[in-house]
């Protein structure tokens, strides 16, 4: 379960930038404090340059969490992946979120903007951010994750 009090890491390219904008304002309006890494328009740009500097951040523990946002939602997960610390889940309904977070520990859910309505993106981040990690058996998968 992410807290209230933690800052969330936010970011989208074009084709996610009118959900990214939706999200943020839902989450500030329960509650949370967002960091948005961009875009910050509607106009073309590449995912890569916003997926690497939130994923870096969370890598690096700068923030717990954060949710990232394109068309499809696979090109900001597999950029996001290639950090060590980073588990980031495509999600599209609220149990995947949840199983993402209780099974695998994701600490970056990553949303198909063109796939999904703004009040099931809703549910979906909400879901993700309360649910907790279980551990157990559950952490000895996560723990084999890493390319050592």
């Amino acid at each position: 379960m992410f807290e209230k009090s933690e800052t969330l890491a936010l970011g989208s390219d074009h084709a996610g930038y009118e959900l990214k904008e939706f999200i943020k304002i839902k989450l500030s309006e329960s509650g949370y404090s967002v960091r948005d890494f961009g875009s910050y328009s509607s106009a073309s740009m590449d995912y890569p340059d916003v997926a690497h500097p939130l994923a870096s951040a969370v890598d690096l523990g700068q923030y717990k969490a954060g949710i990232l946002i394109c068309g499809s939602g696979n090109g900001m997960c597999i950029t996001a992946n290639k950090y060590a610390g980073i588990r980031a889940a495509l999600c599209w309904e609220v149990e995947l979120a949840r199983l993402a977070r209780a099974h695998n520990d994701a600490n970056i859910l990553c949303l198909p903007a063109r796939f999904i309505s703004a009040e099931q993106a809703l549910e979906t981040v909400l879901a993700f951010f309360a649910t907790d990690f279980e551990g157990g058996r559950h952490q000895l998968r996560v723990d084999k994750i890493p390319n050592q």
